[in-house]
């Protein structure tokens, strides 16, 4: 990475820096969250059969996905800049909990890019047995990695549009698929369950897995176009392509054909893309999970690495966190990042599900606390999309999913309790040995002073002649402003405040 031109202690991007669009990062968004229907097969398998999987992946959305969405599209527009949830927490708990909340959040994600690597060569090693030895799949590894941590150097912008370009190729051969398998649907087919072979933890995990992290791009939202206007319209987008990128290949794999649920595992839309296509649909099944790995690398890598660099901003990590290339990308961000995953990637699949399940689940139980605590506590905070809900709706929207974050950390074995419990000790002394390092001055930190509860009060709010425009941009994901006059009001309501640190 020698072309890198880091600025010293200046961490702005220059103004020909691109900013993310809605298409770009409605392929971001459905990275973070999915990559397309590879690894819910087990849903079928856990299930005991299609019903509770197709059920699963209609009302879980419902319960999870879009509630999670919801808040993150009011907080991420209140909160337009890079750090994302650690900015809520903190604006709402105070910098303690945001700190942990970063370190939380970054850890998961880490964890969750370890597998990718490791995927991409597990769709390889069909066609080249090489990489199941040792001596090929380590350099294979470390070079997969070099390669997305620079094609995530140098850009964002080039990752959304190459997220754009992966998703679309990853998706195709499962409309193909769906178009393939009308003739043969036999719809009684999705009515079978057998619930002596459900395996409920398995199943609640699936479902869990598969449909969470809609609020890791709020971390970019200091990259985002017009936050408050593009991210409530990518965050509905998202919704729409994650579930129809479910729902599309199990209709047609468990209607068009009558196997066992047992057959169902990890890899196994690859077998009926051959049944029902042929041998040719199925190496473009496998190409193309091999490709969504890629994509999944790219968004989670991004996320977390804005997310460093968010913190550093705010005074939370050592500014050197914050330098950025001649990209516009947080260099040292990244390089810490892409550590993590190598170090990580010797894990087993099912250990780093479940470990990175339990710290994620901890942190969303704290954001939504903070999207409550905020909306009773500073009702006049600044919220260019607002949820359409008084405090009791809000209240009850959120209910539903900490109640399934509460039954997936209950789900956890004894392990996974001790290694989180390890992760997050680690975070509670991190925090006060920064606090010590920045006072006794021995590493550099950006000027601005970490955020509090106290920071909600510099924060812009909604005057009285403003409330209606905004008010009625609260109404849908997809609503407008009515006229250019109340776009112009909202635009000079973000212009007259951003969020101030003391």
């Amino acid at each position: 990475m020698g072309e890198a031109e880091l600025e010293g202690n200046d961490t702005h991007v220059t103004k020909s820096s691109p900013k993310l669009t809605v298409l770009p990062l409605i392929a971001l968004i459905f990275y973070e969250v999915s990559g397309g229907p590879f690894g819910i097969e087990d849903s079928v398998k856990a299930g005991g059969g299609p019903l509770l999987s197709l059920l699963g992946f209609l009302i879980f959305p419902l319960i999870w996905s879009i509630p999670e969405a919801l808040v993150t599209a009011e907080l991420a527009t209140s909160f337009p800049e890079n750090g994302g949830y650690v900015l809520w927490i903190s604006a709402a708990f105070g910098p303690f909990w945001g700190f942990q909340e970063g370190f939380w959040k970054w850890f998961s994600g880490v964890m969750d890019n370890a597998l990718y690597p490791v995927l991409f060569l597990d769709y390889l090693k069909h066609s080249f047995p090489i990489f199941n030895q040792t001596i090929a799949r380590i350099p294979a590894l470390l070079g997969i990695t070099a390669s997305l941590t620079y094609l995530n150097y140098r850009g964002l912008n080039i990752v959304g549009f190459s997220a754009v370009g992966l998703a679309i190729f990853s998706l195709c051969p499962f409309v193909v698929m769906g178009v393939l398998s009308i003739p043969r649907i036999r719809p009684k087919q999705w009515l079978v369950v057998d619930f002596r072979n459900v395996n409920w933890r398995g199943y609640f995990n699936s479902m869990f897995w598969n449909l969470n992290y809609w609020d890791k791009a709020s971390t970019l939202a200091g990259e985002v176009e017009n936050p408050s206007r593009t991210f409530p319209k990518a965050l509905l987008g998202a919704v729409v392509v994650v579930v129809a990128s479910y729902l599309v290949p199990l209709l047609a794999g468990t209607g068009a054909l009558d196997v066992p649920s047992s057959e169902w595992s990890d890899g196994y839309f690859a077998e009926i893309g051959m049944l029902i296509g042929g041998v040719w649909l199925k190496w473009w099944i496998q190409a193309a999970s091999a490709m969504s790995n890629m994509g999944l690398f790219e968004a989670e890598m991004s996320s977390d690495a804005f997310q460093l660099l968010g913190m550093s901003e705010m005074g939370m990590l050592p500014s050197i966190f914050s330098l950025r290339s001649k990209y516009g990308t947080p260099t040292i961000s990244i390089l810490f990042s892409a550590t993590g995953v190598v170090f990580l990637s010797s894990m087993s699949f099912q250990e780093i599900i479940e470990f990175l399940n339990f710290l994620y689940s901890m942190g969303m139980l704290l954001e939504f606390a903070a999207f409550l605590k905020l909306r009773i506590k500073k009702p006049d905070l600044h919220r260019p999309y607002k949820v359409p809900l008084q405090t009791f709706g809000a209240t009850a929207l959120c209910i539903p999913p900490s109640l399934l974050l509460i039954l997936v950390m209950c789900l956890a074995s004894l392990k996974t309790f001790i290694v989180s419990g390890i992760v997050i000790i680690l975070g509670f002394c991190l925090y006060p040995t920064i606090e010590h390092a920045k006072v006794r001055k021995w590493v550099g930190f950006n000027t601005a002073s970490m955020p509090s509860e106290n920071v909600v009060e510099t924060l812009p709010i909604v005057h009285q002649q403003h409330k209606e425009a905004i008010d009625e941009a609260s109404v849908s994901l997809l609503s407008e402003l009515p006229d250019i006059k109340n776009e112009l009001q909202a635009s000079e309501i973000t212009s007259e405040g951003v969020l101030k640190m003391e």
